[in-house]
């Protein structure tokens, strides 16, 4: 028999609906579907998952050698296990069943972390000056952060394979694209702290140092600046974290101490803000209230001040994503600091009157950034 006079129609039955090869072509990928559809979507959905967990892996272990190398500089003496420590420092947050008192709460945790990490790093390093120490903190922080993100991540993921719970795993699947950018931002965040260069988020102190060009420069509050000037009949005070040291400084304790010795009329803020998709980066906008972020003790702080004082707060920010704000500063956004300063002094023109004194603050990371 040849091959030509097989007749495939009356094998498979075609045209025939009563054939039984053909109804069990069509029903048993039905069945398995049914039985075992959600198990095929979790094992799809696992595998991709898989390999982002793997990358936050590679992510966290490159972000410790990065630090461990970095740290070889200042000592002699072998500190892998003592830094593990703290890359594994935990924070518990008070008891928020009374919001009475909730967050001078969280600023006094949060501060005594700060403070204490600081304090071993120096014990760890007794030659290391305060620059050097600010850089070091932040690369902790960085792979502190990275690890507790994949420890989360595999957490969820284990946990829905173990209970085969394709549910469990849906929202993971969801928020991971985000967290992968995160990630992916703060690991490529290292080389511009290692080597002390500006960061995105550093553009609000860039243009406050710059305004402080030629003033004298006076601390007002813990790795936080301030200087005085005039413009057209009114006093300029202008406020960043102390440059060139990786920090954001504690503004609020600065504006607490500066309005309490000196009457402000006017409060102009410049921050970095995320910008939504589709905007361009480095572009600017203005607004009302308070800008800064953190975890909101230090707007909660600025927000009281200006309201027992009834001063108005305006803001100004430079829209960047999430990369941006965190690693190297591109030249779009520092090409921005001119014009960002021509706006200050635009908006002090337009609702300050003569003899009234004006707060310039320059909010962010002050990474490479002098006044």
């Amino acid at each position: 028999m040849e091959l030509g006079d097989f007749n495939f129609d009356e094998f498979f039955g075609m045209g025939d609906d009563t054939n039984p090869l053909m109804m069990l072509v069509w029903i048993l990928p039905v069945i398995i579907f049914v039985f075992y559809g959600q198990r095929i979507q979790l094992q799809i959905t696992s595998n991709d998952i898989k390999k982002q967990i793997n990358k936050l892996n590679l992510y966290k272990d490159e972000s410790r050698t990065e630090l461990i190398n970095h740290v070889k500089n200042f000592s002699k003496t072998d500190h892998t296990s003592r830094l593990d420590t703290f890359v594994d420092y935990f924070t518990i947050m008070p008891v928020d069943m009374d919001p009475n008192g909730i967050v001078s709460k969280v600023r006094h945790i949060i501060r005594s972390r700060e403070d204490h990490t600081r304090l071993q790093i120096k014990s760890l390093y007794p030659e290391i000056n305060d620059y050097e120490l600010s850089r070091v903190q932040t690369l902790l922080e960085i792979t502190s952060t990275l690890k507790l993100l994949y420890k989360i991540i595999n957490h969820l993921y284990l946990t829905a394979k173990k209970q085969n719970n394709y549910p469990l795993i849906l929202p993971l699947q969801m928020m991971l694209p985000f967290i992968m950018e995160e990630a992916e931002a703060l690991k490529e965040a290292l080389p511009a702290f290692k080597a002390g260069q500006p960061v995105g988020d550093g553009i609000g102190p860039m243009v406050v140092g710059k305004l402080m060009l030629n003033t004298k420069k006076q601390p007002i509050a813990f790795q936080t600046v301030y200087s005085e000037t005039e413009y057209k009949g009114k006093k300029l005070f202008l406020m960043k974290a102390e440059g060139p040291q990786s920090s954001v400084g504690r503004l609020g304790d600065g504006v607490e101490s500066l309005t309490s010795k000196n009457k402000i009329d006017f409060i102009i803020m410049i921050d970095a803000s995320l910008k939504f998709e589709g905007e361009d980066s480095a572009q600017t906008s203005q607004g009302f209230g308070a800008a800064i972020g953190g975890i909101g003790t230090e707007r909660f702080q600025i927000e009281e001040i200006a309201t027992k004082n009834n001063i108005p707060i305006f803001a100004i920010v430079i829209k960047q994503s999430v990369k941006e704000a965190i690693t190297l500063m591109t030249k779009e956004i520092a090409e921005k600091a001119d014009d960002v300063s021509s706006q200050v002094y635009q908006m002090i023109d337009e609702n300050v009157g003569p003899g009234k004194s004006v707060l310039v603050i320059g909010v962010g990371n002050t990474m490479g950034v002098p006044q």
